[in-house]
């Protein structure tokens, strides 16, 4: 939508003004699409990610609900980090 708005503003404006207004909404519709497609593509992850926890809840009913927590290393004063 902004696209075309700003085709139409650079269209019916001239000079610099409508240069600029075309490429800042032009610019802002583009950017808007493109976080639409990364938004739905998410989208359809968590989807998927749901259906297969379900398939695997029905498969093994003795499976936790929620997912396990996650280990947390000791930390100590002056003394690097060891993995166990």
């Amino acid at each position: 939508m902004l696209v075309v708005i700003g085709i139409a503003g650079g269209v019916g404006f001239g000079g610099t003004f409508g240069q600029l207004l075309a490429l800042v909404l032009i610019s802002l519709g583009l950017i808007q699409a493109t976080a639409l497609v990364f938004y739905e593509v998410g989208l359809s992850e968590d989807r998927e990610r749901a259906r297969e926890e379900e398939a695997a809840r029905q498969r093994d009913p003795k499976r936790l609900r929620r997912p396990l927590a996650r280990v947390r290393l000791e930390r100590r004063r002056g003394q690097r980090r060891r993995l166990r």
